[in-house]
Formats: structure tokens, sequence, C-alpha cells
């Protein structure tokens, strides 16, 4: 088949758009290889193939094949890449300029000349190291779909990390996925996952999308058999490295008397990248992008001789040029848009290609938090910190355990009746009371909190911990409404020493029937829920605290509060110990 790169100037054939970019002699608008050999990896197997073709053929005027590539040379002339050491601009945009461009958009949606449009800016940078290692740094730090690298000769490469397939068509059933949603990613899996619930809740994302994949349909319609085609999957997540991307799936049969190359002819180009009504965006784009998109808005692949195509979109791409990379980025417009969000989303978009040009790495995946090394620094020059946590029959004492245990301590769990037996033989500098079932009498909790606070020991305690506590000192137990079993809510940080730092309020997990309805004058509530539920409570003159949400729970992981909350209680039960043993 033959491979290669599609321009996005392609579309002026058969879209009368008025030009206002000047196009030098070096522009050119499609780029395809036939190649003789090809190595095909299935990366899911393990395996490369490869395939070797000689080709055979005949002139214009002969009705014999009398021309073959048998015995000829398989390699051309070899053109050494030339790196450029500095480039004369960063960006084609000021700061502030895109944002403009954004709000003559918006004006343009107010008259209802536009619904959407996909204007971009170019960011430059001196590539000073081989195309090829930067195509695999991208590769290693934001894979993607549509990962390419073409050289395109005189100079020119196209590397690639595209998101988006433009169109794909095998026998008779074409495909495309609009892609058109984007928000960044967050900085672990929990809050990916309120990212996700943000972008799903957008009503100007889903806008977004919507008209896309309208417009998409609009373009299948054209050349596929009426009533074929169907969304297949609407508003489907894909993450990349930096991103979140809405995704929709539409695919159709073609009609008879069409085929792969009218399928890719009637969405040439993707409204992901140009706008809708499709001509009246790209008169918009011509007239307010400063460059014409050469490759940008186009797409990459292969068209085979058995009839199937499959490509995708040029977009997250940079153009290598004589030495300078170009990368190319915009954003989505409609009457929702903001337009400084628009142009930080363009620079945000860009940002992990220029990071393969410069050189950067991802982050490593396995860094030690600095407030963990220095905790564990801590305990070190104190000799250890010895931690007993009595287990009340729970299924979360072994995740509480770990969290301990990660800043270094030594901590042993033992259940009711073992660990006041321990208590009373061994010296410990916190003991943790852990959540558990039924009620804290069914554990003879105060004669555990007894030996504590008799023998002046830190106590921490979470959830039947904390009813434990309360009771002890005289405090009423009451039932819930409502059970909050693995349900979350907002606590309300007052003050105390174990909700240092945590900010004015926090989401956190419970698990819990019982509920302190009466605290006891010696202690204090540090924290509520948003329904004036004690969350959090210490003791007004004794090293005892308690919290009622469970700081391990999945549930407690948006910015790491509960890791931060028992860093707190060992900084403290380290403060106590170096204090004691000072004198």
């Amino acid at each position: 088949g033959l491979y290669g790169a599609f321009g996005y100037d392609l579309g002026f054939q058969f879209e009368d758009v008025e030009r206002h970019q000047v196009r030098d002699d070096s522009h050119r608008d499609l780029v395809l290889y036939l190649p003789d050999q090809i190595f095909v990896s299935d990366h899911r197997l393990g395996e490369t193939v490869c395939h070797s073709y000689e080709f055979v053929c005949r002139s214009w005027e002969s009705s014999h094949l009398t021309e073959t590539t048998g015995g000829l040379r398989r390699r051309g002339v070899k053109e050494s890449y030339a790196p450029a050491i500095h480039c004369d601009r960063s960006t084609d945009h000021q700061p502030g300029e895109y944002a403009d461009s954004v709000r003559q958009a918006l004006g343009e949606f107010r008259q209802g000349n536009l619904f959407e449009v996909v204007p971009g800016q170019v960011f430059f940078e001196p590539c000073k190291d081989l195309p090829s290692d930067v195509f695999n740094r991208l590769k290693e730090n934001n894979p993607a779909p549509y990962g390419a690298l073409i050289n395109l000769g005189e100079q020119e490469y196209l590397v690639a990390a595209s998101p988006e397939m433009f169109v794909r068509v095998d026998g008779q059933r074409i495909e495309t996925c609009p892609i058109s949603g984007t928000i960044k990613r967050g900085e672990d899996a929990i809050d990916d996952a309120a990212q996700i619930r943000k972008l799903l809740n957008s009503a100007k994302d889903e806008s977004e999308l919507s008209m896309c994949t309208d417009v998409d349909r609009n373009d299948k319609a054209r050349v596929c058999t009426p009533g074929s085609v169907k969304v297949v999957g609407r508003r489907q997540i894909e993450m990349y490295s930096r991103l979140i991307h809405t995704v929709d799936h539409v695919a159709g049969s073609l009609a008879p008397g069409f085929d792969a190359l009218d399928g890719f002819l009637a969405h040439t180009w993707a409204v992901t990248v140009t706008g809708a009504p499709k001509h009246a965006a790209m008169q918009f784009i011509e007239r307010h992008e400063k460059s014409p998109r050469r490759w940008y808005g186009g797409a990459i692949g292969f068209i085979g001789f058995n009839g199937n195509l499959n490509t995708g979109l040029t977009l997250r791409t940079m153009r290598i040029k004589n030495g300078i990379a170009e990368v190319r980025a915009g954003a989505t417009l409609l009457i929702d848009s903001d337009p400084d969000s628009e142009e930080a989303e363009t620079r945000l978009k860009a940002s992990a290609l220029l990071d393969a040009v410069k050189g950067k790495q991802a982050k490593p995946a396995d860094t030690i938090d600095p407030m963990m090394q220095a905790l564990r620094n801590r305990l070190e020059q104190l000799g250890g910190l010895q931690v007993l946590m009595i287990d009340h029959q729970d299924s979360f004492v072994h995740n509480l355990a770990g969290y301990f245990r990660q800043f270094g301590v030594e901590l042993t769990t033992l259940r009711p009746a073992l660990a006041r037996q321990a208590l009373a033989r061994n010296r410990y500098d916190l003991v943790i009371l852990s959540p558990g079932p039924a009620r804290p009498a069914d554990y003879a909790m105060s004669q555990s909190i007894d030996l504590c606070v008799r023998k002046k020991l830190p106590l921490f305690g979470v959830c039947l911990g904390l009813q434990g506590l309360v009771e002890y000192f005289g405090g009423e137990l009451a039932v819930l409404d409502y059970p909050m079993h693995g349900k979350s809510s907002r606590v309300l940080v007052q003050g105390g020493v174990q909700l240092n730092g945590l900010g004015e309020h926090f989401e956190a997990g419970r698990y819990h029937s019982l509920y302190a309805r009466r605290i006891p004058d010696c202690l204090q509530v540090v924290a509520t829920s948003e329904d004036d539920v004690p969350m959090a409570v210490e003791h007004k003159s004794l090293p005892l605290m308690a919290v009622q949400f469970h700081p391990e729970s999945i549930l407690t992981l948006e910015g790491n509060a509960g890791l931060k909350l028992i860093a707190n209680v060992v900084d403290y039960a380290c403060s106590l110990k170096t204090k004691s043993e000072t004198g």
C-alpha cells in the first residue's frame, strides 16, 4: 500500500476557501511512499514480521509487463539529519493573543456564523537530537494510538503522538472516533477520577463533542448506506500522559459505488480540527491563524491495495524542518468558551511534544515524598517508634497499619485481650484503637483506654476508636438516621494537632452507624461533617485524639489527606518521645 502524510491544504481542492496565508515553494500537500519492505510488529504477541516485495509493472504504452524492481537496490541515498542550535522565536502568538482570537470567534458565534471552530497557535523549539530520539522519548512518556515518525525528505520530519483516528475502512465498514472535550490529568488516580467526573459533567465539553459528532455523522451520510451510520460509543474516556479526553465512536457501511478513498474525502477535514459549519470554520482559520497549517489537521496513515484504509488525524504532531521543531496546538471554541482557559489548553496540549524535543523525562513514579522522608529521618534519630494497634476485628486494619509503617514505625497488631496483656508488660510510644463493627463495649475498649491513660501513653482512635474514647470519658453515642457505609463526606476543619496542614476542609471516607451525640467536656471537637456530626476530637490535656472517618480509605486519598493525617499523628508521637527522653 501507500504510506505517508496528507496535508491540510488538500481540503482546498474541493472546499472554496478564500486564501489569506502565504504558501512558499516548499509547501507540499501530499507525500506517500510505496515501500518495498515493511516490518509489522504485534506488540501484544511480541512478534515482528518482515514483508519484502518486488514490483512488476508496465509502461503506459506497453501491453506487456516490462519493468521490474527485481535486483535493484532497496536503499536510496542517505541524508543525515541537520540539527539547529537556536531559533528566533518560541511561538507565533504573544501571551493573550490567542485569547483575543477566541473573543473574535465568540462574536461569530453570537451572529450565528459559526457554531464551533478550532484555531491553533504554533510553538517553536530547536531540535538538537535526532527525530528518532525525540520520537522514542515521546513514545515512552506520551504513548498514543497514532504515534508516528515519518521522514518526508528535504530535511522535513513528522513526529506524532496523535490520539485520534481520522478514517478507518475495513471492507465496507467505515469508522471514525471524534475527540472533543479535554481536561488536565490529575496528580494520581483519585484526582483523575475527580477530573473525569468534572469533564463528564461539563455542559460545555458535552456540547463540543455533540457538535463534532453531528458533523461527522453528516460526513458519513454522504457515502454510507442510509440508516447504517450509528454512534457505537458515546463520551468514552481516553487517558493520555497529561490530558483526559471524551471520545465518540461512529461507524457506518459504505454504500455501493463508494470505496475507502470516497470515505476519506467525505471527512476531509475532521470537524475536531476545523469546526462547524466546516466551510465557515476553515475560512475563519485561514483568516486568523498566522501561518499555513501544512500537515497539521491533515492525516497520516496508509491506503492499502486491498481497498482498506487506516489513518490518524495529524494533531499532537511536530513538524521538524531544518532542525526546528514546530508544534501547532488548538482548542475547540464555542459560545461557552473562556478565552484565557482556551489559550492555556493549547499550551498544555503542546507541552508533551515540546518536552520531548527538549529531552525532558517523565517524573519517576517511585520518588519518595519529602514529608515521608523527613519523618523517617526523625524516627531514625529517635531510634524508632514502637506502636501497638488494637484490632477490633475490622477489615481495614492492615491498610491503616500500612499507612503507619510507611513512615518507618515498628507496629504490632493484636486483638484486644492480647493487646491489653502486651500493654501491661511493654512500653509503647503510641497506641492505635482500630475501627471495627458493633460497639466499644463489645471489645472492653474502656479497659484498653484505661491502661493507656494510667501509663500516659499517646492514643489515636479511628471510627470505633473515637466512639470508645467518647464513651470512656462520659459522652453519649447514638445511631445515625442513615448509615454512612462507604460514603464520602466533606470534613470541616476547626483546628487540632492531627489535622494540621489539611486546610479548611477535605473529603474523607466514612463507615459507621454510631456517632458521638454528646461530647464530654474534656474532649474538644476539632472537625465536623457538613451535617454537624463530630469527625475528630482531641483531649484538652492528655495525648489522646481520634477521628470518626477512615484516613486509610480510598475515599480519603484526595490530596493525600489520610496519609498527611497519619504523618501528623506520627510526628506528634515523636515529639512526645523526644520530650520524655530529654526530661
